[in-house]
């Protein structure tokens, strides 16, 4: 199962992770766990961590294709809260 990390600078990160739990949570299980929230999707999950100064987003996928797919929808959701395309580095 690929998996890939990134780490967003961030002052709002506990927000951010309240807004995408507040969007997910219609279509996708959103769930606390520890120190973060797991937001499961049909073909992976995403782990979000908020520290002091930036956002910590860890996802798991299922396959290669499902695994881009999903970096790119978490991308695009956090391009839309923040109202700009935000230059994400995923680490394998």
């Amino acid at each position: 199962m690929p998996i890939s990390r990134a780490e967003i600078p961030a002052e709002d990160a506990e927000v951010l992770i309240d807004q995408l739990c507040q969007r997910w949570s219609g279509e996708h299980a959103v769930a606390k766990r520890d120190a973060g929230v797991e937001v499961t999707f049909a073909t992976g999950s995403c782990y979000l961590v908020a520290e002091p100064d930036k956002l910590v987003v860890i996802v798991e996928a299922v396959e290669d294709e499902a695994h881009d797919q999903l970096e790119g929808y978490v991308d695009n959701a956090l391009d839309a809260l923040k109202g700009v395309e935000l230059d994400i580095v995923w680490e394998a």
